[in-house]
């Protein structure tokens, strides 16, 4: 063989090996993360011709699938569409699907492993293939209320059940509607998605779990009063300083013990009981507190209630966090739920759910059963501790003081009769010049009925007048269902 015909035989040969080696890794190492992308329209074809199964609410479906007489065979529809779009995403034959309907797309449209044999008995039997029926965990009066009380507002709103993990509501505000994006025609959802995607208010983002997170503000000192307690050093009665400023150590800056520069001490002599600090919520006590914990003490609490973990609930769920290697003055700001502590609602919600589990964090769960078209059950909610960044002794001790906030301090707003009712306010610094966010992070009980809520509203000012509030409409409707 001559030397041109050994290169273009080698260039065939490499060429080839290419060939093959890229049909091998799209065929077999990316087909099921292809198959799995929301926008592989060759999946939704052959989807869109198969019944999808409904996605339900306390038995009713806000998420169905309709015969729509078009080369696609069914139509995607949601009622209510807004008040659930951050739950279920949507389905879309031009720009894939989102929310629930992505986690559990397989068993939405009747794929999964586990609805195998159910496959089987309907090729055998001659029915028309189905999807799974997939039951949420969500309470549809709590969602409502959730969903009225936050107004439209740009926030969120998440209540769970912190015995289970079970989430009873998660709304996030502005939201969109869903069948403008599931319609079959082209040019009207291509028309929708421009307008959602160039709408400053990111009514797509879902803010309950995800987006650009939050600073907690005083909201976080829930978890530095839970270091505190677990630390061993200190007590609800323990006394700690409160001067009415606090010079931050190794900074030229001076931080005030409350909002619009006030200066006030926090007790006789620039001293109060922990318990006293939080109900008055104290800027300096927690910065000077935090400081004496250390990075790690207050690293490994939040650590324990569920900072930094990845979640799938099933929906992913962006971690929360706090600043890396923090300097004493970052520490301090750390410790009032500022500087880079970044939070997602419902991660504040699990945070609250510890308190009134004796400790306990349990996993959040969104899907409540998964069942096939005869009502079988194949998946339900199995409870799941996640953590436990507090004794049971010391989760009591938080009980109390935050009792002593709603009660007595600065979470009045969400009090309800005969029910005991404790939270923490926050007022979150984002942005100079900009309206604070407003929070409300606690738990109500009654009996053996408890829930853990958390709210922010965006630019809302303080939690005092506008988060805790709607915490309480949402703590109410779970209370007296």
């Amino acid at each position: 063989m001559n030397q041109p015909l050994r290169h273009v035989w080698l260039v065939v040969c490499v060429l080839f090996a290419l060939l093959f080696g890229s049909t091998t890794y799209f065929q077999v190492v990316a087909q099921a993360r292809l198959n799995a992308h929301g926008q592989n329209d060759r999946t939704l074809y052959n989807e869109y011709g198969r019944h999808r199964g409904p996605i339900v609410v306390d038995g009713e479906a806000i998420a169905s699938s309709q015969e729509s007489g078009d080369t696609y065979g069914y139509l995607r529809t949601y009622d209510p569409g807004a008040m659930y779009a951050p739950v279920t995403g949507y389905y879309s034959v031009v720009y894939g699907f989102t929310g629930i309907e992505r986690a559990l797309n397989d068993t939405l449209s009747g794929e999964a492993d586990a609805l195998f044999y159910h496959r089987i008995s309907e090729i055998l039997s001659g029915e028309q293939g189905q999807g799974a029926t997939v039951e949420l965990t969500l309470d549809a009066a709590t969602q409502e209320a959730a969903w009225e009380a936050l107004d439209g507002r740009r926030g969120s709103v998440v209540a769970l059940d912190p015995e289970t993990g079970a989430v009873l509501a998660m709304v996030s505000a502005p939201s969109f509607d869903p069948n403008r994006l599931a319609s079959h025609d082209t040019g009207e959802v291509r028309e929708a998605w421009t307008a959602l995607n160039e709408d400053p208010a990111r009514p797509m983002t879902n803010r309950a779990i995800g987006g650009d997170l939050y600073p907690p503000g005083s909201a976080f000192k829930l978890v530095v009063a839970a270091a505190a307690l677990e630390s061993g050093r200190y007590t609800a009665e323990s006394e700690i300083p409160g001067p009415g400023t606090y010079q931050l150590p190794q900074s030229q800056s001076v931080m005030n013990n409350h909002a619009a520069g006030n200066t006030e001490p926090c007790g006789p002599d620039d001293r109060s009981s922990l318990a006293e600090a939080l109900r008055q919520s104290c800027n300096t006590s927690f910065a000077m507190l935090g400081v004496d914990l250390g990075e790690e003490q207050l690293r490994e609490t939040a650590a324990d209630f569920g900072f930094g973990q990845r979640l799938e609930i099933p929906q992913s769920v962006t971690p929360s966090r706090i600043g890396e290697d923090l300097e004493p003055s970052q520490l301090a700001t750390t410790a009032i739920g500022q500087y880079e502590t970044r939070v997602t609602p419902l991660q504040m919600a699990m945070v609250a759910g510890a308190f009134a589990n004796d400790g306990v964090v349990m996993e959040p769960q969104l899907v409540q059963a998964v069942r096939t078209g005869d009502l079988s059950a194949i998946a339900e909610l199995s409870p799941r501790e996640l953590g436990q960044p507090l004794s049971a002794a010391n989760a009591a001790q938080m009980r109390q003081m935050m009792v002593g906030v709603v009660e007595d301090g600065t979470s009045s707003a969400a009090a309800i009769d005969g029910v005991e009712v404790g939270g923490k306010t926050g007022t979150a610094e984002w942005g100079t010049g900009r309206t604070a966010h407003s929070w409300y992070v606690g738990y109500g009980q009654q009996d053996e009925q408890k829930v853990a809520v958390a709210v922010v509203v965006e630019e809302g000012g303080y939690g005092s007048r506008t988060a805790a509030p709607i915490a309480k409409d949402v703590m109410e409707a779970v209370i007296r269902r």
